[in-house]
């Protein structure tokens, strides 16, 4: 049965009358985009034709493609950014620095690939020589996140092209558009059209695609539950990559800071940037229980400062809506349910617009709340917990299953090496959001949070395979031991 999205209720429902997949401005409720719902086995078939004409081409030749991709979304800027924020309702200025990342992503990965992949040739005894060269995997499945729906997919394909695999990338049913234009811009740029493909569905989709035999390996970023069923199904498939990129119930530790304005606003920009929806956001905000009275005050005159409207209003917002009023809703029932546990509203969770999705910023005291949820909220809440000492707030931030990212604000060089030391996350900071990773670093977490395949420089590890080979250019071949006598034979 094939899904279609409901522009009432901005949700992915049965439909046997239509083939078509529809995606809303989450800020209208209007459409932005349709197209056909299209079948996983039919674009494996066609990237798997396509595959081994692209890895017979050399590494400059398909990197000199990718260059003209970075170049092709260059020059459509502007109407790649509009795309973005009507599609998930970022702001403008936001968007923008996604396509800006969508093109930086080239130069990184050339990168990333020559010093994660080398060739090598070493020296070995009797004039042989052992080289070490890599190969792609074939052809690769990339299913996308709606939150970056440009810039996270294409950190995956990118390096996967370099690579020399083939690609089929399916787009998160709530930003298929700019899947779709983002896929435009590798064919623009002369990569064949066998070589990426879109695949535009919802889960059904998605699942039929993971399914398939014919791929070699699926590269995801997501939600936990999702990547957790991935990983369960990958389990008897060890011949197949599985890269595992998912989300975070992070930490942000404010400890003995001096300027309470700055942390103010780096604790905003951890929790609050793209409304939230970010795999890095803050969601945990502990703090010094005495001595947090001057940045909790602060914090609340920030957020209460803060525009939350369309994407292009004027002036710019700092966030928009969360990505549908599905979204909205269950954002709405996790805060519930913390209240409902006995947590202490600071800066209440509202629903400004009727039937839309827009959220304003929350903030909750969840100290004397017991059993607290160990779920990522994806959306505008952060929530305060109070510590007594510096060894409580490192055993709070590692009071998760998840492992993403963490930062320490304030204190000295000693206390950060502590925090580094004992924290367990794949990114930890110091005096900096939580959020916006280095794409020319590893990005990566443990526990729930990936599957120790990290992405960003780090990708070019998933994207190809190492082999090892011993080579000489003269055949020699005697064996020392272990043979009887031939003149014994003979007698």
């Amino acid at each position: 049965m094939h899904r279609e999205l409901d522009a009432d209720a901005d949700v992915v429902k049965p439909a046997s009358m239509t083939k078509q997949l529809v995606s809303n401005d989450p800020t209208t409720g209007e459409q932005v985009w349709s197209g056909a719902i299209g079948d996983a086995a039919t674009e494996v078939a066609t990237a798997r034709a396509a595959w081994a004409g692209w890895a017979a081409h050399s590494v400059a030749y398909r990197i000199e493609a990718l260059r003209r991709f970075a170049n092709v979304v260059r020059k459509a800027e502007e109407e790649f950014a509009t795309t973005i924020a009507k599609e998930t309702g970022k702001p403008f200025w936001e968007a923008k620095t996604e396509v800006a990342a969508v093109i930086n992503k080239v130069d990184i990965s050339i990168d990333a690939y020559a010093e994660r992949t080398p060739q090598r040739r070493l020296e070995a005894a009797l004039g042989n020589k052992v080289a070490v060269r890599h190969k792609p995997h074939g052809v690769l499945a990339v299913l996308g996140p709606y939150n970056f729906p440009a810039h996270l997919p294409n950190g995956h394909i990118v390096p996967a092209l370099i690579a020399g695999n083939a690609v089929v990338f399916k787009p998160s049913e709530k930003a298929p558009a700019t899947g779709a234009m983002l896929v435009d811009c590798f064919h623009q740029a002369g990569i064949p059209e066998g070589v990426v493909r879109l695949l535009i569905g919802g889960p059904e989709q998605g699942k039929a695609l993971a399914s398939e035999p014919g791929i070699d390996g699926l590269l995801f970023t997501g939600s936990a539950r999702a990547g957790m069923s991935l990983h369960r199904q990958f389990a008897d498939m060890p011949h197949k990559i599985l890269a595992l990129e998912l989300g975070g119930n992070n930490p942000l530790v404010v400890w003995q800071a001096k300027d309470i304005p700055a942390a103010a606003a780096i604790i905003v920009q951890s929790a609050y940037l793209s409304a939230g929806q970010r795999c890095t956001a803050a969601r945990r905000l502990i703090v010094e229980d005495g001595a947090h009275g001057e940045l909790l005050d602060a914090l609340q005159s920030m957020i209460g400062r803060i525009i939350v409207d369309q994407p292009f209003a004027d002036p710019p917002p700092f966030m928009g809506p969360v990505v549908d009023n599905a979204a909205a809703d269950h954002v709405q029932e996790q805060w519930l349910e913390l209240m409902m546990k006995g947590g202490k509203p600071l800066c209440r969770l509202d629903r400004p617009v009727k039937d839309r999705p827009y959220l304003t910023p929350a903030l909750i005291d969840v100290t004397d709340v017991k059993g607290r949820p160990d779920e990522e909220i994806f959306g505008p809440v952060l929530q305060l917990i109070r510590v007594p000492d510096f060894d409580a707030a490192i055993n709070e931030a590692n009071n998760t299953r998840f492992g993403l990212a963490a930062s320490l604000i304030g204190g000295s060089p000693e206390l950060y090496d502590k925090f580094w030391a004992n924290v367990r996350a794949g990114v930890i900071n110091w005096n900096k959001p939580t959020n916006g990773a280095p794409s020319n670093a590893p990005f990566g977490g443990i526990g729930l949070s990936g599957n120790h395949r990290p992405s960003a420089f780090y990708a070019a590890d998933y994207c190809a395979y190492p082999v090892t080979s011993s080579e000489a250019d003269t055949l020699r071949g005697a064996i020392g031991q272990g043979l009887r006598d031939p003149n014994e034979l003979e007698n």
